[in-house]
């Protein structure tokens, strides 16, 4: 059921693994914004949907409609995203491809809430992350193993987007539509009882109704998701600073250049790639191996540790001038970004109610893309004047912010909310 993931997240790598503004002539102080689209949409979509497919009632299920509509909308994104010959080209298909992402991406997150049994979900939103993983391994890897194994060049003129990176985008095309109808097919949705159908038809609809819901949720938001709120804010934070500035990192670090334009700054991409791969590699494997260790010591406990591993991971990587060492730091945070993608839903999926799991699913992802708008909205401001405009101090401000986020887990438990334990599904 989770094998749609593997389509919906190769897109999000393929954004996070492919420089493609930096290749467009973009200034670094610049690449906070340039991404917003997918923040912003984000914010406002995945509530939206979250309540419309909760109420929703159709022959194909609630939230079978959007995951289609989505997948189309990202694919086509993909598909064109490489024919652009400007940054306002891009900026303006970004949004297309990340409003498809985020109209799949919350119902998804409901349907392993509803397809699954109590004791099952845990396991269930660790696969989601395992398959996270997989997708940003495959992703990341993909540019390099284009110009390494089939040929592609990796030369390109200044301004123009490189062949390896179109084909991928053109693979991810593929790959977003076909594995959600597969998943869809394989996996259809639980049929809705006779009372839950007779609820749902009662409730109001229209857009007044949507969003007199979420707002209602948010009134009535269960404490254990409250606090996770300051969690949710460092640690995206956190892994903004790294999407946006990973490769100009890497490449300051081993050729002294983040210029987008030069040979050496392809080199890093190139370089930067397999690494993030072994990052996803790292977060598909321990992302199932999580399962025991959080029945043992809770999600909370465990997703704590991870992040401050992870926050000692990418204070050290801008030290580092070989690529020995990066290596190691990067699978240190594929521990994290495992821990990340699945933990924090083990904590909030038994604290809100089956028949709000929709908005409340929305409303969490919200407390994510929150933190992405703070970071484009703050970053372009403190790059150059704070951090002396080097990606390797924006890299090295992120893992601090990852080591509040841990601080920020504890106090979850602390509050008196007690972690959610997985079971292991048969």
């Amino acid at each position: 059921m989770n094998l749609g993931f593997l389509g919906l997240q190769f897109s999000f790598g393929l954004q996070q693994a492919n420089p493609i503004f930096a290749y467009l002539g973009a200034d670094e102080k610049d690449f906070p914004w340039l991404g917003i689209a997918g923040p912003l949409t984000g914010l406002i979509v995945q509530p939206l949907i979250g309540v419309m497919s909760d109420r929703t009632l159709s022959r194909f299920g609630r939230r079978t409609p959007y995951f289609l509509i989505g997948a189309l909308m990202c694919s086509a994104g993909l598909f064109l995203m490489p024919f652009s010959q400007s940054l306002l080209m891009a900026f303006s298909i970004l949004f297309l491809l990340d409003l498809g992402n985020n109209i799949t991406m919350e119902p998804y997150r409901a349907y392993v809430n509803d397809r699954l049994r109590e004791e099952q979900r845990g396991f269930g939103f660790l696969s989601q992350s395992g398959f996270t993983g997989l997708a940003q391994c495959l992703a990341y890897a993909s540019p390099f193993l284009l110009v390494s194994l089939f040929g592609v060049s990796k030369v390109a003129e200044p301004g123009v987007i490189p062949d390896y990176t179109r084909l991928a985008f053109f693979i991810g095309a593929v790959l977003s539509i076909s594995t959600i109808a597969w998943s869809i097919w394989r996996v259809p949705e639980l049929p809705l009882t006779s009372e839950d159908r007779a609820r749902i038809a009662a409730l109001p609809k229209g857009f007044g109704a949507t969003f007199t819901e979420i707002f209602s949720a948010m009134r009535e938001m269960p404490a254990a998701m409250r606090t996770m709120a300051w969690m949710s804010l460092f640690q995206w934070y956190a892994m903004c600073c790294y999407w946006a500035y990973r490769v100009p990192s890497i490449s300051m670090a081993l050729f002294g250049t983040s210029d987008g334009s030069t040979a050496q700054f392809r080199e890093a991409d190139l370089i930067a790639g397999p690494m993030g791969a072994f990052y996803n590699a790292v977060a598909f494997v321990a992302a199932f191996s999580m399962a025991p260790l959080a029945r043992k010591f809770g999600a909370a406990r465990l997703h704590a540790t991870c992040l401050v591993l992870t926050g000692l991971a990418m204070i050290a990587m801008p030290m580092l001038s070989s690529e020995p060492p990066m290596w190691l730091m990067m699978g240190i945070m594929g521990l994290g970004w495992g821990s990340i993608m699945g933990n924090p839903y083990i904590i909030l999926a038994n604290a809100i109610p089956a028949e709000r799991t929709g908005v409340y699913m929305g409303i969490f992802n919200m407390m994510i893309c929150a933190p992405m708008l703070v970071f484009a909205g703050t970053m372009t401001f403190i790059y150059e004047p704070v951090l002396g405009g080097d990606p390797r101090n924006a890299l090295a401000f992120g893992g601090l912010l990852m080591l509040c986020a841990a601080i920020a887990v504890m106090r979850i438990k602390s509050s008196g909310h007690a972690p959610q334990q997985v079971a292991v599904a048969a």
